[in-house]
């Protein structure tokens, strides 16, 4: 049940190719490109490429996702984009290269973005259980239930300003 995982960026002309290449295996260790565009010298005549390859797995990524305790987080963020047995998302390439995992929603960030798709059967029940935490045990989680965030990346609220529970209740 492990998915397909694919992984690519686009290197820009202003940008070191090793650099790039290294924030993504801060993420994914044994991810390794297909080709890599030359350094080169100033001035760089060439255009944006795009650099793919796939991954063994989500493990680092997971990793830190769960040391980082924002596994509702990447829940949701990572099941935004799936559909049948496909989801992409996507990591900020800045963040990845301090070894953080950030969240973009909107697939443009400042340093880049890391596109990541994973294909595989029952795509959104893997990715339940990736994320899956004791947590979960009193306050269940599903893909696209009422307390995701909304695709704007805005949270839901579980508490109103005087600290009562607002979550499943009937407006």
């Amino acid at each position: 049940m492990e998915p397909i995982v694919s992984v690519s960026t686009l290197v820009k002309s202003h940008e070191d190719p090793e650099k790039v290449i290294q924030a993504i295996r801060n993420i994914f260790p044994g991810w390794a490109p297909k080709s890599v565009p030359e350094r080169g010298s100033f001035p760089i005549n060439r255009g944006p490429v795009r650099i793919s390859g796939k991954s063994n797995s989500l493990d680092e990524m997971l990793s830190i996702i769960r040391e980082n305790r924002i596994l509702d987080t990447a829940l949701d963020a990572m099941s935004m984009g799936s559909v049948g047995e496909h989801a992409k998302f996507y990591l900020s390439r800045q963040s990845a290269s301090i070894g953080k995992v950030s969240f973009v929603l909107d697939e443009e960030s400042l340093g880049g973005t890391i596109e990541i798709s994973l294909t595989g059967s029952e795509i959104g029940l893997w990715l339940e259980q990736q994320t899956w935490h004791p947590g979960r045990d009193s306050v269940p989680r599903s893909i696209g239930d009422e307390v995701s965030m909304s695709e704007e990346g805005e949270p839901s609220e579980w508490f109103d300003s005087q600290g009562r529970r607002t979550m499943g209740e009937v407006e």
